[in-house]
């Protein structure tokens, strides 16, 4: 299975009392049907720090349930303990996901032989895909990419990395170093267009949860070689893209949500309601894209 084109990282619909497992089925829908290519639950979009293991294991089950393999499903199941992302990994398999996407450990800080030694006990304890999460600043460090390297080598089920790093020359370093058939992945949306242009696969997009098609198009441009086509429509998309960032990612996504009726804006904390300034930046910039009146 190819995991490629526009991919969502998927919010989590909460209610006062949990997960909104109808409302997260209904979400899983609305992309598939507007031409989303993967599903990822339980990402940072989707809140997975704030998700007790029970939650985080029900949110995999429904959308692996709901999306009956027309699309692959990638498995948020990273942790800073490598014990529990095993665990996490394990249930994924188990409930049906096609690979799983592992953040790089957050907070403990490991060196590179301690990174390398936690994604391979990772892979090493399951048959599925593995997809590594490079976002140093989330987690504190970076996967060098000899790292990576060694990691694509020795583990055969290691096949991509979702770049988070912010840095072009890195992802480029990693393409060369990891060949074709690794997938580089931007986890950044408005890097999408210019990694594609290194070899790049497409995006695990945060904006794709508001604006699936038009994420879709861009990347389905970029993979048919219409370059400058793409980039005109990236180009309109870039205020729309950048107002996702101006609070912690995924406020002002869930919020947008909430604007446009898609589902509840409800975050956890330490997550909270956005700042009524920015708030309004966001709702002006939404109605701009005549996505709200």
């Amino acid at each position: 299975m190819e995991f490629k084109g526009s991919m969502v990282a998927l919010v989590t619909p909460f209610t006062e009392h949990g997960v909104d497992e109808w409302k997260l089925a209904e979400l899983v829908e609305f992309q598939i049907k507007n031409g989303t290519q993967g599903i990822i639950p339980c990402g940072t979009t989707g809140e997975s720090p704030t998700l007790s293991h029970e939650e985080h294991d029900r949110v995999i089950e429904i959308v692996v349930d709901t999306s009956k393999r027309r699309v692959p499903v990638i498995a948020g199941t990273g942790s800073n303990s490598t014990s529990e992302a095993i665990r996490l990994t394990r249930h994924a398999q188990d409930a049906g996901a096609d690979a799983a996407l592992v953040v790089t450990p957050y907070y403990n800080k490991p060196t590179q032989k301690g990174l390398y030694l936690h994604f391979r006990a990772v892979a090493d304890s399951v048959k599925i895909p593995i997809i590594l999460y490079n976002i140093e600043g989330r987690c504190a460090r970076n996967i060098d990419t000899e790292t990576v390297k060694k990691l694509a080598k020795d583990c055969k089920n290691i096949v991509g990395v979702k770049e988070a790093s912010g840095s072009l020359n890195q992802m480029q370093a990693v393409k060369e170093a990891c060949g074709k058939k690794f997938a580089l992945i931007s986890g950044d949306d408005a890097l999408t267009v210019p990694l594609i242009k290194l070899g790049g696969v497409g995006v695990i997009s945060v904006v794709a949860n508001i604006i699936p098609k038009e994420t879709a198009e861009v990347v389905n441009l970029m993979l048919k070689g219409k370059v400058k086509e793409a980039e005109a429509k990236q180009e309109k998309l870039l205020p729309l893209i950048k107002a996702m960032f101006i609070e912690t990612n995924p406020i002002p996504v869930k919020t947008a949500c909430g604007l446009m009726g898609i589902c509840s804006p409800k975050v956890r904390l330490p997550m909270c309601e956005m700042e009524p300034a920015n708030l309004e930046k966001l709702k002006k910039i939404l109605r701009d894209y005549k996505l709200i009146k």
